[in-house]
């Protein structure tokens, strides 16, 4: 059962997020970017920039928390560093590690992609240039990174107190930069969307591959008489 509502969620987010970002391309697009770029649903995202306007010291702040989740990747990968020195062979490093490593490629991957082949530009100027715009990277990879704290604090975690306190932080901490970043007013509101949709497509597609790696495992040990 987990592993079909674990399914139905990632592979429906994903195909969100596909039609979105069609949809952003084909939906009133406007040249009323930076430079006279085409923007999609441009009345609405002109509306929410005006609304919200440019606050760049809430963009910096947000800009500069992006690293809290490059340093949560780090501490995964010194523990999965840990487990191989200790464990003298990759296959023996916890799966959902292996995995998360892999998740976390896949992450950068999107990332990397969205920067080559640029869908929409920022309504302003960083520092005088045009920079890529969507998915909103920050809100990306606060996204596809936190809920991963959440995941293995539950799963590693015996005290209660310890995996409250990852839930708490992580939501509010996610909550913190979503909104920061929509209201910052350097990205359209529909990037943040796109982000929100992939980011979360990705996590429950990480999730699915954890119960499936577990199921597999069993499977194997029942076979052995274990």
């Amino acid at each position: 059962m987990k592993e079909k509502r674990n399914l139905i969620a990632g592979v429906g987010l994903i195909g969100a997020f596909a039609l979105w970002t069609v949809l952003i391309q084909c939906v009133d697009v406007q040249a009323v970017g930076q430079n006279g770029t085409q923007i999609g649903f441009a009345d609405f995202n002109v509306w929410f920039h005006q609304l919200t306007g440019v606050h760049m010291t809430i963009y910096t702040i947000t800009d500069w928390l992006g690293l809290v989740p490059i340093f949560i990747c780090l501490c995964f990968g010194v523990l999965g560093l840990v487990q191989l020195i200790k464990k003298r062979s990759l296959l023996r490093v916890d799966s959902d590690i292996l995995l998360l490593g892999v998740y976390y490629v896949m992450v950068i991957a999107c990332y990397l992609i969205f920067e080559m082949i640029p869908i929409n530009y920022r309504p302003v100027l960083i520092e005088g240039r045009q920079e890529a715009s969507y998915p909103s990277s920050t809100t990306l990879l606060v996204l596809s990174v936190m809920p991963t704290l959440w995941f293995q604090t539950n799963r590693r975690a015996s005290n209660v107190t310890t995996r409250k306190a990852a839930e708490v932080l992580v939501v509010a901490f996610s909550a913190f930069i979503v909104i920061g970043r929509l209201i910052s007013g350097v990205h359209w509101a529909t990037d943040i969307i796109g982000s929100t949709l992939l980011s979360a497509g990705l996590y429950m597609l990480y999730r699915l591959a954890v119960i499936y790696s577990e199921k597999a495992k069993r499977a194997d040990r029942s076979k052995d008489g274990i």
